[in-house]
Parts: structure tokens; sequence; C-alpha cells
């Protein structure tokens, strides 16, 4: 059947609803499984040996005392993972990430791991292997990693996006530039032009589960991967690449997930697992500590972003230029081309420019992180915008949507939008009671935009109808944030039928089509297109059991709220029939009914959010508290409303613990001196206000139900919202993140200085 992806507006029974979500009792009763749940018979326990050295070359492993320790079962180094990527160096630096090859690159790489029958074997194996290391120069940070003095990480490395290709080997792994007009002549344009540097920490997700695998592969060289993870398919496809496995030979199952945000959508430790259950020929478990987690799984970028913005008196902006330079870990990726994406993504300019540097350094592999590097630079932008509409005595909400971008914009890295919300939240903020409550003593208010991309993708679902008339909903996308619930109610609105009557799966690898990884907040928009349409094929086949069952023609049977009809007065005497009613006859009218879809999910429709935040600052100590904050943002469509706010809420939440607390703290030595929640301070509910939030929906016409991912968005003005009331509050403009309490009385200290 053909499928119209298109928006069209109706009126809905379920969608928009709240009600409970099916995995909920099970996850608060300790009954849900996730990745460290899992055991398989004859399990060995995993665990790997990581390198104390930000930056050393393995010159010789010797693990031949550790093999022979009683309860050993495997002792595996690089050379059980031999390189089989084909030149593939994006699989390499996957290979190299998960166990170092030549040289260990940062503080807790891996260099050799163990199974043995329990943990403290396992621990006194690790022990007895000797690994000898030649220590090298290394570079933690970003802007010291650019210099032409600087240790390099890979003599092999030559900076991509530029011509001609450079002649020496550098940190710095490419260079990417977006924009339009002629940025130079906007500044001349401009009656006033102000120019900042910026400087973001590294944090991490902060997830509450570890990464945990359970992998077993058997001698006929099939296996089985239980893992927590964003995307299982996707670490299908990868792990069977470094194993040199059928992809079909491996089945993955996702448990419940503890958490993510962008962090679990990377391949860390589970090739190892695999790997290590191989050479024994036992399952093996290997569980993440908290330890290991920050000091060996992807953290976000650090960044050093420099922005300039002109303006004229009226408030129209002339022109606007970025430089934002990421830290990547020590292998490359598209984190300071997202940045360079985002940056201005929320205004109408006739005349910008971003360049981003992706920069290796001796710390851990970057990951995604909800929105990852919009947030950095909103902060720097927002920012200067904020600034920018002071100096010219403009208000800066005001400032904002004269700016803001609109339908048949073109953006700043590109496409020209279609319907988008940026203004509709400015307005919606202006509105807000919130602006206009009073400040007191030390407080500050600040105001931030924020944009995400979104994203779609390949995406399949089964929809399956009992004999009860009951539904089973099986999706290949992680629930990460109540998406069952959520596409369970989709289910119920097209079928027509009550929410109670339908149960969301995610299912394994060997049972569902493949879908790609749940990030880029496609979860919800493309499983749920992938719904519509299963169900609507479903539809179609209880239409066509109808007709047989009352034996009329197919054209004469409609169907309408959950029950096929028969049309015209000639079948005046049909009752209609319910799902129920034609599932139990089923045997008799051509056997099981389901529907199925496969698509790729294309037009995810941008997402803008304005978020308002209160903060009180100790002059005297530099402690800041955020006593009031507000998210605004447009959902398309908000599926289960509930939902949509909790993602505003943890987003908001996440961006107050990256703005005031949180960061990587590296010595001297290049090692990470705060692995673990105590010293890595993320904020508890003592450190947070009620977070308030409004829906707006403005129609994604590229989604059946004008949906839009919302779960991104929300992490990315906190950094700028907070920045500007830190810098109302204590009169000084904020330009380091995190502001700590040591670094805002190092801003005040100075400003006094003079």
């Amino acid at each position: 059947m053909n499928f119209d992806p298109g928006y069209a507006a109706r009126t809905f029974k379920s969608v928009g609803t709240r009600p409970v979500r099916p995995d909920g009792v099970d996850k608060v009763t300790g009954r849900a499984r996730y990745g460290a749940d899992f055991n398989m018979a004859g399990q060995l326990v995993g665990s790997i040996l990581r390198s104390p050295h930000a930056h050393a070359r393995i010159t010789h492993i010797d693990t031949s005392q550790a093999e022979k320790l009683p309860g050993v079962k495997a002792v595996i180094t690089a050379a059980d993972l031999p390189d089989l990527t084909g030149g593939n160096s994006d699989m390499y630096d996957i290979l190299d990430n998960c166990m170092a090859r030549t040289k260990a690159l940062y503080d807790g790489h891996a260099v050799a791991a163990v199974a043995a029958i329990d943990a403290p074997t396992a621990a006194e194996a690790l022990d007895l292997i000797e690994v000898t290391y030649e220590v090298l120069p290394h570079v933690t940070d970003v802007d010291e990693a650019m210099k032409a003095s600087a240790p390099l990480l890979h003599e092999t490395t030559f900076t991509g996006g530029v011509d001609p290709k450079p002649t020496h080997p550098s940190n710095i792994a490419n260079r990417s530039q977006f924009g339009h007009g002629d940025v130079e002549a906007g500044f001349r344009d401009a009656d006033v032009v102000i120019e900042r540097a910026f400087k973001t920490e590294q944090t991490h997700q902060g997830y509450i589960e570890p990464h945990a695998c359970v992998a077993s592969v058997k001698t006929d060289g099939t296996g089985e991967l239980w893992v927590c993870t964003q995307g299982h398919f996707v670490f299908r496809q990868q792990c069977a690449a470094l194993l040199g496995m059928e992809v079909s030979k491996l089945r993955v199952t996702s448990s419940e997930i503890g958490g993510g945000f962008g962090g679990k959508t990377h391949i860390w430790a589970e090739p190892v697992a695999l790997a290590l259950s191989r050479k024994a020929g036992r399952p093996v478990k290997l569980v993440m500590s908290r330890e290991e987690v920050f000091r060996a799984s992807g953290p976000t970028s650090a960044t050093s972003i420099d922005v300039r913005i002109g303006a004229r008196k009226d408030g129209t902006i002339t022109a606007a230029s970025a430089t934002l330079r990421y830290s990547c870990g020590p292998y490359t990726g598209p984190w300071a081309m997202l940045g360079a994406m985002t940056a201005f993504a929320c205004y109408d300019l006739k005349n910008v420019k971003s360049v981003g540097y992706e920069v290796l350094v001796n710390r851990p592999k970057t990951a995604a992180y909800r929105a990852p590097s919009a947030p950095m630079a909103a902060f720097a932008v927002e920012s200067v915008i904020d600034e920018l509409a002071l100096k010219i005595g403009m208000d800066p909400l005001d400032f904002r949507i004269r700016n803001a971008a609109k339908e048949g914009t073109q953006s700043s890295y590109g496409p020209v939008y279609g319907p988008i919300g940026i203004g509709p939240t400015l307005e919606a903020a202006r509105n807000h009671p919130h602006m206009t409550a009073p400040l007191g003593r030390n407080q500050g208010r600040g105001l931030a935009c924020g944009f995400w991309f979104n994203f779609g993708g390949q995406t399949c679902t089964d929809l399956n109808i009992g004999l009860d008339g009951t539904v089973t909903l099986a999706v290949g996308t992680v629930d990460v944030g109540g998406s069952r619930a959520s596409l369970a109610l989709v289910a119920a609105e097209e079928l027509g039928i009550p929410y109670a009557q339908v149960q969301a799966v995610v299912a394994d690898t060997a049972t569902l089509g493949y879908n790609d990884m749940t990030d880029g907040s496609r979860g919800t928009f493309s499983t749920s297109m992938a719904t519509i349409s299963a169900a609507r094929n479903a539809i179609a086949v209880m239409r066509q059991r109808a007709a047989r069952m009352w034996d009329i023609p197919l054209d004469d049977v409609v169907w309408e709220d959950g029950h096929a009809k028969a049309k015209g007065e000639q079948h005046g005497n049909l009752s209609p029939l319910s799902v129920k009613d034609i599932a139990t006859a089923a045997a008799k009218t051509g056997g099981p009914i389901a529907g199925h879809s496969e698509l790729v999910a294309d037009g995810a429709g941008v997402s803008f959010a304005t978020h308002i935040c209160d903060v009180e600052v100790d002059p005297e100590t530099g402690a800041t508290r955020v006593v009031r904050y507000t998210v605004v943002q447009d959902a398309g469509k908000a599926v289960h409303p509930t939902y949509v706010e909790g993602q505003y809420q943890g987003g908001a939440a996440q961006g107050i613990g990256w703005a005031l607390n949180e960061e990587y703290v590296y010595g001297a030595d290049g090692r990470l001196q705060n692995a673990g929640f105590l010293d890595y301070r993320v904020p508890v509910c003592s450190d947070l206000p009620m977070i308030d939030t409004q829906i707006l929906e403005i129609p994604n016409p590229n989604h059946p139900y004008g949906v839009r991912g919302v779960g991104e968005t929300s992490i990315v003005p906190p950094l700028g919202a907070i920045a500007n009331a830190v810098s109302n509050a204590v009169g000084v403009r904020m330009t380091h993140i995190p502001m700590s309490p040591p670094r805002i009385l190092a801003a005040l200290e100075a400003e006094q200085a003079g």
C-alpha cells in the first residue's frame, strides 16, 4: 500500500494522553533486567587491564603468569583481535580503542583482558600481566594540542578539509566550514561588534548504569550478546566486523538501559567480551566499574571557541562568525563539524561563517552527549548575543525575536527552513510569567535559545494481532525515554483501539529487520512513522478479512473507530466487526493478521527551544544556586506529554550540572583525577529547582501526526542561559564553563583589579 508520510490535521483520542508507562513498575521494583542483570550457565567474569599512562608505546606484554593462574580461562591482547577492518579507518579506530595495538593513547586505554571463574581471580590475573611501556609526551588541552610543538598522537594524521593537503602531520584531524554571504562586509556594516573567546571543559553523560554485557561465542561460530546499548543492530554490525563473524551468526539483545544520552551509541568492551568468550569457550560477563566508565568510555568534547557578532543600532545582526575547536580524544569524529553547523542555526543571518576543527588529545574517545556539540556552541553564541543586545541598548529577548530564523530562512548550515518553532518559543517566553517575576539580591536572569537537527533513518516494525484482539508491536529502536508507551499510543490511535490493548516490545536482531541507532531524537519520530505504516497495513488486511466474513466487496468495507464497517444501505443488516471479532476468525479467513513496515524516515523536522533561568550567586564564596528555570520547546506533536516534559526537564537538569559543576580534571601527568561521582559532581535533587515546562506544537509537515524529536534540544540552551544569568548577577561576563565557585571568584577579582 502507499504510505503518505505528510502531516494531516486530525483529532486524536490516544495520542496526547498520559497513560502510565508499561515498564514503570518493573523498574521501580527491581524486576527489570539491565545489562548486569543477565546471566548464563557457566559464565566467566571478564576484566580489562588499562594503561596508567596518558601516552605510551607498548613495547612488550607478558601474559604467561596470568595464563598459569588457576581459574583463568582466557587472556587476550590486541593479537587476539587482529585487524580485519580492510582499511576502514573508522572501524580501525573502534578496534584500536577497544584494545590498544601499538600505543596507549589515554589514561584508561585497554591493553589486555582476562576471563576467570570469579572477580578476585580476574583481578589477580590482571596484576600478573606485565606490560612494558615507553612513556611518551602527552597533551590533554585542546588549544595546546593544536600547536606545532605539541606531542603528536599519530604520525599519520594530516588535516582533512583543507586544500592543498598539509605536508606535515598534526593533531588537527579535520577542518569544516559553513555559512553564506560576505562576513567581512557585514562587519563593516555593523555599528557595534563584539568578539569573545570561550572555553568549556569535558563532561560525562552521567548515566546511572555502567556499561555491561554478557557474550557467548559457541564452537560453531555463532554468538549471542546481551548488552545495554542504544542500538543493538549497530552493535551487531560492528562487533561482527571486528571479530570476523558473519552478521547473521551474531544475535544481539538490548537490555533495559539505565541512561545513555549518547554515551551508549559506541562499543567499548563488547568486542573484548566476545573475544574472551571465543577463546575460553564459555560465556563471559563484563561489567565496567564506575571508575572505568569515566576513564575509558566516551565523554563529550572540551572546547575552545571564538565568536564575533556585529549589529546595527536598530537591532539587526549584520554578520556573525565563529571558530570552534573541539577535542576528539585520540580518534577523529564529527564533533566540531556539528558545533559549527548548529552555532548560528537559531538566527536569520545574511552573512555568517563558522569553522570547526577536530583536535586529537590524550583523553578518552569522545562520544555523543545529547545534541552533541550544540550546547558548547550555543553557550558561546548566546553569550555574545546577550552582550551585544545590552551594548546597543536593546532587551535581549526582543533582540532575539528580531533576528530569529523563520520559515523560508536559509539556515547557517545550508538548508532553507520549513515551518519552525524558534519564533513561537521566544514569543511564549516573552509572555511567560517567569519573565516579569521580581529578582532578589545577588540574583540574575538569563535567556538562551537552542537548536538540534533531529534524525530519521532506517526503521523497521512488526505489528501482530493476537486471537484475543490484543496487539504486539515489535520495534527495533531502544526505549531510552518512554518510547514504548508513546509507540503503543500511536498504534492504538491508528487502529482505533484502547491503549491498554497494545504492548510494545524491543525485538532482538534475529527477530526484526535492521534499525539504526536510537540517537538524534529519532526513536519516537521514525518508529512512529513505521508504526503508523504497519498499522495501516494491518487495517488493510482486516478489511479484507471482514469482506470475506461478510461476503461483500472490499470497497464496501471501511475502518472506523477500531471496527470494520460495511458502508451502503444494502449492508444495513451487518454489524461492525471489532479487531477481536476479525482476529478470532483469522484461521478461517486466511491465517494470522499482521502489519509490517520498513522505511527510511526522512524529514525529521528541526527543533528549537528557549530557556529562562534565574540564579543567585554568593559574592563571597562564588557558589551559585538556580532558583527558577523554565523550558519552552516545540514538540511538533506531543505524543505522550508527560514524557515530553520529562525530556525537557532532564536536558535542563543535565545542562545545569554542566554549566556549574561538572568537568574532567586531569593532572600534569595526564591522568584523570576525579573518576567517580564523589569528585565528579553531578547535580542532586537539592541542587535543582522545579523546572517548569511549556510544550508548543508547530507540526512537522513530514510526519503524519506532526511529530518532531524532543530529546536533545533541551540540553542546548542551559549553558548559555545560566551563563547569562550568572553574568547578570555578578556584573562580569563569564566565559569559562563550568562556572564553579573558584572561576566566579577569579572573574570577580580580575574585574576588581581592573
